[in-house]
């Protein structure tokens, strides 16, 4: 595998305006002096990240509650975002990334394996933006599954 960028603890989340399911721009600024989640994932409407998507927006209120907002990125076109938070009944915004500017500069996107072949594609990932604008946390590889409960446990949201 070639070695692409990866993001670590401390450095800085590189800034993004992408636009959400409704067709508005999101800005990473936009939640200046707030803890995010960003997450990262393939594509909208597929089982993995259907179960994510919902862990995430069935924690959203203890999320919130802790003061962290959620934002996921994917390479689905608004339109298609529209859908899947119609669908699921998301309540956290989606945003669009079809050229995966953001996804690579996040080191979301590259080299990875499926089913024992190396493939070009989105790298699950999810990452806590501190309020100074900081990396907190950068997971890579994450799991559909049991993420979000993994990630709650390390923010210490939970028992």
């Amino acid at each position: 595998m070639s070695e692409q960028q990866r993001l670590s603890a401390g450095d800085k989340a590189p800034g993004f305006t992408l636009p959400d399911s409704e067709g508005n721009d999101v800005s990473l600024s936009d939640f200046r002096g707030k803890h995010v989640v960003v997450y990262f994932y393939p594509a909208a409407g597929t089982p993995g990240c259907t179960k994510q998507a919902c862990d995430f927006r069935d924690s959203l209120a203890q999320l919130n509650g802790a003061g962290y907002q959620v934002l996921g990125i994917s390479p689905d076109k608004p339109a298609k975002l529209a859908k899947f938070v119609e669908a699921e009944q998301l309540t956290f915004p989606l945003l669009s990334d079809p050229e995966k500017t953001v996804l690579t500069e996040w080191g979301a996107f590259g080299e990875k394996k499926n089913y024992g072949r190396v493939v070009q594609g989105v790298i699950r990932s999810t990452f806590v933006v501190d309020p100074e604008g900081e990396i907190a946390v950068a997971q890579y590889n994450v799991r559909a599954t049991g993420h979000v409960a993994k990630l709650l446990k390390d923010l210490k949201l939970t028992a």
